[in-house]
């Protein structure tokens, strides 16, 4: 069987060998889905921006399938208390962004944001790359199942604020789901789960993978809270 578990020397693959039947729905949506389906905001033609990389992590839990996030410390200059995927910029030594690059970065950047085992991480699928224009990210979501899951918790307090788990039962229940309105006027999804309000771009990514995986359920789009709603 085939894993993803070197993150600097040697190969890093994906395979969707030995995928619980639950994932196979995102499976099949990575393969097909285009980058317009998923944002509006696309990697400038220019080939502009800072190559990174997010991992997306599935795992199974007591509650059912469910997400690993992290909370990103509220001292930090962009995305200050913004709960988000474990991941980043690429380094040198993690390759070519085009090639298999982003794979072990967004390993790499969960193992030290985290304090996850990568060799217990199975890739199993790659999202078209993402902008984040306000920080100037091209952004390639990586899709993991974590086959053998290993403790996890906050390794840089300047760097991570908590780690944590959400199941997609409570992230497709409607009553946790809203939308916010970011100051220059856009409107997005966000969540209610785990005492975060989970919004931006993960959320954003959250809510294509529910619609096209075929989980997700009605909601309330008038529904809206605000950025600041522990204010």
């Amino acid at each position: 069987m085939t894993r993803a578990s070197e993150t600097r020397g040697g190969a890093v693959t994906l395979s969707t060998e030995g995928l619980p039947d639950w994932l196979a729905p995102v499976a099949r949506a990575a393969e097909t889905v285009e980058p317009l389906q998923l944002s509006r905001f696309l990697p400038p033609e220019n080939g502009s921006g800072r190559q990174s990389a997010v991992l997306i992590l599935f795992g199974e839990g007591e509650r059912g399938p469910e997400l690993l996030l992290m909370e990103r410390a509220g001292s930090l200059r962009s995305h200050a208390g913004q709960p988000s995927f474990p991941g980043g910029a690429l380094d040198p030594e993690d390759g070519d962004p085009r090639g298999d690059g982003p794979l072990r970065a967004a390993l790499r950047e969960a193992e030290e944001e985290t304090g996850l085992d990568p060799s217990g991480v199975q890739l199993f699928g790659v999202l078209p790359a993402l902008y984040i224009p306000v920080s100037r990210f091209v952004v390639t979501p990586v899709l993991g199942w974590w086959r053998e899951p290993s403790p996890v918790g906050v390794v840089d307090p300047n760097e991570t604020a908590r780690v944590f788990t959400v199941p997609v039962a409570d992230l497709t229940d409607p009553a946790n789901r809203a939308t916010t309105v970011h100051p220059s006027g856009h409107r997005g999804p966000a969540f209610l789960v785990e005492s975060a309000l989970v919004w931006g771009f993960t959320a954003g990514v959250i809510d294509r993978l529910l619609h096209y995986a075929g989980w997700e359920r009605p909601w309330d789009r008038g529904k809206q809270v605000p950025l600041d709603w522990r204010s």
